[in-house]
């Protein structure tokens, strides 16, 4: 299952500011967070798959140099 268009609509009324913000610090941890939540379950039933593995490491990094700066 990917992050769609609908979820990340649904981050950004629930942690942006307005409708179309989706650049601020907030909406991109939480929209972080979703997808690190969609490739954890990934992971679980694919442990082989090191492509993933990688982008969600990235993924964790970015989360914690944001949420850093906030």
């Amino acid at each position: 299952m990917a992050f769609t268009k609908e979820q990340m609509t649904e981050v950004v009324k629930t942690f942006g500011r307005n409708a179309e913000d989706t650049g601020s610090s907030e909406v991109q941890i939480a929209a972080l967070s979703a997808k690190i939540t969609i490739l954890t379950e990934h992971m679980k039933s694919n442990h082989k798959d090191y492509a993933s593995r990688l982008g969600l490491l990235k993924m964790v990094a970015q989360r914690r140099k944001l949420l850093r700066y906030l």
